[in-house]
């Protein structure tokens, strides 16, 4: 998936592993015994070195499993989130879809009636165990197929020597800052700018991740890309507000940099964060980990609201499924290995992600050790969380649009409330037309 905000986007080629050793990628294919059942899997390596690669998870996951079940045979193909998402469709398109894939979406598949329900597959504990905004949130017309696999929450860092500095916060750095809403990011990002900051709040409305951030504000103004009934609602009052906010206060006085929003992306920023350039800006647990690589002395705070009340904040999770191979039974059972407390705790902790179930939010929560403090900041946000509607089949298209013109609407004299309505217009018309 471009932009993710899960992985650190892992490149070279595709990973293919079984349960003991690596093998060559050239088929999918076991060879197995006639009372053996093949499962093949195919899943994102969030990994972004050989050495941290998600090859070695999936091959300890189904080690351990064929263990426990010797009549079935778990092959998996792990691919860099470059290519996963289109190795799939290739896949499906060509009659061999895996038995599981893990990858960014499930709607378009689900739509085509290729994959089990949830409720097929899954121990009522397992299908329980999920947080419930995670599991609402892999449902199509009310029917779960979707399994979240990890889950991100997004926070606003500030450059705690750059405030200090600034006189937003007291230079020892000791006492948090607390913003509350807009107007407190309004008055923090011209202090900066009289301290000659070069930018004070880091707007990244560019193509790599423009749907993200759009929605930040969105919810942070009330709004967000649907209503209650998860009907599109982009052009609603709250929205056009939000973007007005950005265009007049944040953009028209000069307080968020030389690169004009629509053309900055995110990992541009996250770079210019690390170099000490940038005040403030949205982030995820990737960000964490790569200011902390550099040294820089960060605070990370709930992003404000329009008003200072609170509001829903933005979660993402990345997305399991398990496709009508005839292998229901057998899928149902490395699908609950796989959700078990051990092995989520196992992979939400190598790569400093969120877990999408009860029992590794509480595993987390009660850790101490390595990044667990810092992650638990992000953690308390996820069980009211809104993700995106990627149970809507429209949902592709109309994320392609908003990176596509979002940026006009914060510019000098831009139209929120037109462009707004014209990617409206083109959302509920796809949304019709499924």
């Amino acid at each position: 998936m471009k932009g993710r905000y899960l992985s650190l986007a892992a490149s070279g080629a595709v990973l293919c592993l079984t349960a003991v050793t690596l093998t060559g990628c050239g088929s999918l294919e076991s060879l197995t015994g006639d009372n053996e059942v093949t499962l093949r899997v195919v899943a994102a390596d969030y990994g972004d070195n050989p050495q941290n690669s998600s090859t070695g998870y999936w091959k300890d996951l189904a080690a351990a499993f064929e263990k426990d079940n010797p009549n079935v045979r778990v092959e998996v193909s792990v691919y860099s989130w470059s290519e996963v998402d289109a190795k799939v469709a290739e896949m499906v398109k060509a009659g061999k879809a895996p038995d599981i894939a893990q990858i960014g979406a499930y709607a378009d598949y689900a739509e085509a009636d290729k994959l089990y329900t949830v409720d097929e597959l899954l121990s009522v504990k397992t299908e329980a165990d999920f947080l419930a905004p995670l599991a609402d949130a892999g449902k199509v017309k009310r029917v779960q197929y979707g399994m979240p696999f990890v889950a991100s929450t997004r926070l606003l860092f500030y450059n705690t020597k750059l405030l200090g500095d600034a006189g937003v916060i007291p230079k020892d750095g000791a006492t948090p800052w607390q913003p509350k809403s807009w107007a407190d990011l309004e008055a923090a990002a011209k202090k900066l700018k009289a301290a000659n900051v070069p930018t004070p709040l880091a707007v990244p409305l560019g193509r790599e991740e423009a749907q993200a951030e759009s929605m930040m504000w969105m919810l942070s103004g009330g709004g967000g890309y649907t209503d209650n009934e998860e009907g599109y609602q982009i052009d609603s009052p709250e929205n056009v507000k939000a973007f007005e906010f950005l265009r007049d206060k944040m953009v028209g006085q000069g307080l968020t940099g030389s690169v004009e929003p629509g053309k900055l992306d995110r990992q541009a920023a996250f770079d210019a964060f690390n170099r000490g350039e940038v005040g403030m800006l949205n982030g995820h647990p990737t960000l964490l980990k790569q200011a902390t690589g550099k040294g820089v002395k960060f605070g990370m705070v709930q992003m404000p609201t329009v008003d200072g009340t609170d509001h829903s904040t933005m979660g993402v999770a990345d997305w399991v499924m398990a496709f009508k191979n005839g292998h229901k039974k057998e899928s149902g059972k490395f699908l609950d290995h796989l959700y078990s407390a051990k092995n989520v705790t196992t992979f939400t902790n190598q790569y400093d992600l969120l877990p999408v179930t009860t029992s590794g939010y509480r595993a987390m929560e009660a850790s101490t050790g390595g990044s667990a403090a810092q992650l638990k900041t992000f953690l308390t946000a996820l069980p009211n969380a809104k993700l995106y509607p990627v149970g809507k089949k429209s949902w592709a298209g109309v994320s392609e649009d908003v990176k596509a013109n979002i940026g006009k609407v914060v510019q000098p004299g831009g139209q929120p409330a037109k462009v707004l309505e014209d990617i409206a217009t083109s959302a509920s018309k796809a949304d019709g037309d499924r």
